[in-house]
């Protein structure tokens, strides 16, 4: 099994912002650019990157933790899911998002762990910074 795919991130918005922002449906698609169905609640299914990624909600606390099943749509059947799981706290300047993605493929592994970077925290910085200026 490959390694653990470990990050963190602070952005300029409240741990309960991001967190929120994460699981709303529209709040996901704005900060990503690309379409999300996204639910809070416990065992609901969600899909981002316009189905490109999917899977469930695991374990929610509001707030403060999102631990979900999740696959990228181009991974094999036999491909077990990954689970992700997100911790959001307060940090200096805003709140700090702390990932630990596990049983990431080894054929995507790599892919995975740049696209955390990519996808979702250069974009969401990015999303932020313009929202902050209006």
């Amino acid at each position: 099994m490959p390694p653990a795919i470990i990050q963190s991130v602070v952005l300029k918005a409240s741990p309960e912002e991001l967190f929120d922002a994460f699981l709303d449906s529209k709040q996901h698609s704005e900060f990503t650019g690309a379409p999300a169905k996204t639910s809070p609640a416990p065992g609901a299914a969600f899909q981002a990157w316009g189905g490109q990624l999917s899977g469930r909600n695991l374990h929610v606390v509001p707030g403060k933790m999102i631990v979900q099943a999740w696959r990228a749509n181009h991974w094999p059947a036999a491909d077990p899911d990954s689970i992700l799981i997100l911790q959001f706290s307060k940090a200096p300047g805003g709140g700090r998002i702390d990932l630990t993605h596990v049983n990431v493929p080894p054929h995507d592994h790599r892919g995975v762990a740049q696209g955390w970077t990519t996808y979702y925290w250069k974009p969401w910085k990015a999303h932020l910074a313009k929202k902050k200026k209006k």
